[in-house]
């Protein structure tokens, strides 16, 4: 059996659905990317019990105060632009007899819609459950009042720098929020990333028979970094597409392009003769080079340095994935 699981956001979907939403309120895009940069920053000190992705935990109490609802991210989902070639590769492999998954961070409104418009079945999703309209019924206006003040000083403020977001933020997530009914809302919200992304794959895993060599994933993000490490150390297949330097070191291959549908000759050569035949490939195609900005390939397991790698990624993430390219 072939099995392979995708992030959505980024190999799948180029806009980052969390960064969409907040920006339905004024100045919201400012506000989510100093949350963003916190999530990367929590992650980097490996904060106890937090995982990547827990920026949508994070960012639920302004969804609420704000007044956004279910609805909202579903109409997202359903205006979201598709990466160029996801759909024809994703049928094309149901046509070959491939089982199909994805894991997402995003929210459950959001990944499920945008999984149906690919051709991926529900039950094959795992994602965040947010039952936004549910919470926001248990608030009231009193809640919101630390929350309007950190807005404040976030907007205000001349200057943001990682020492400032996390002194700031540290004050408002850890101290200030527990006291109000927000703080119930952030516990109860729990992201699919990080180390649950693997946790939500070795579900799938069992549920198929099929131990983590014989799988394929793909991720472009600080969020998928523990999911692509397990599977590139199990032997398996780890595959980073328009990576950042968060998640491209974890990766057995690397995919630059404006196109998914260029991983199928690897994936073709991966049901042949699994990671040996890969290797001969991507050395192959490594060494011919890419086309502009079409399948740019690189080895990346035992790699010594990826700034070269990383610096192809960075480029044509920007292309593919525009202002999402720059949060974490």
């Amino acid at each position: 059996m072939s099995i392979i699981c995708f992030d959505l956001e980024g190999p799948l979907a180029t806009q980052d659905n969390a960064y969409e939403l907040m920006k339905l309120f004024p100045e919201g895009g400012l506000i989510f990317e100093v949350i963003s940069r916190y999530d990367d920053l929590l992650t980097l000190v490996a904060r106890f019990d937090y995982e990547p992705g827990d920026t949508l935990a994070l960012i639920a109490p302004f969804l609420v105060c704000h007044g956004i609802k279910e609805h909202d991210i579903s109409a997202l989902a359903r205006k979201a632009t598709l990466t160029a070639g996801a759909v024809s590769l994703i049928s094309r492999l149901s046509a070959q007899g491939w089982k199909i998954f994805c894991i997402s961070t995003s929210y459950e409104q959001y990944a499920k819609r945008v999984a149906h418009r690919l051709g991926i079945f529900s039950q094959n999703v795992a994602c965040t459950s947010f039952p936004l309209d549910k919470l926001s019924q248990e608030l009231s206006k009193d809640d919101f009042h630390f929350l309007e003040t950190v807005e404040k000083d976030i907007l205000n403020r001349h200057t943001i720098d990682d020492n400032w977001i996390k002194k700031r933020l540290d004050l408002f997530y850890w101290k200030e929020l527990p006291k109000t009914n927000l703080g119930r809302l952030v516990q109860q919200v729990q992201p699919v990333g990080g180390q649950r992304k693997v946790e939500a794959l070795r579900h799938f895993a069992d549920a198929q028979k099929q131990p983590f060599p014989n799988w394929v994933v793909v991720g472009d993000s600080i969020t998928d970094f523990k999911m692509l490490q397990a599977i590139d150390q199990a032997g398996g297949l780890a595959i980073a597409f328009n990576a950042n330097e968060y998640a491209l070191p974890y990766a057995t291959i690397g995919l630059a392009s404006t196109h998914l549908d260029d991983l199928r000759p690897v994936l073709e050569m991966w049901k042949k003769g699994k990671r040996p035949a890969v290797e001969k490939l991507v050395r192959e195609k490594e060494k011919a080079g890419g086309s502009n900005d079409r399948g740019n390939f690189h080895w990346l397991a035992g790699i010594k340095s990826i700034a070269a790698p990383l610096e192809v990624h960075k480029q044509i993430r920007r292309v593919v994935r525009e202002e999402a390219a720059k949060l974490g």
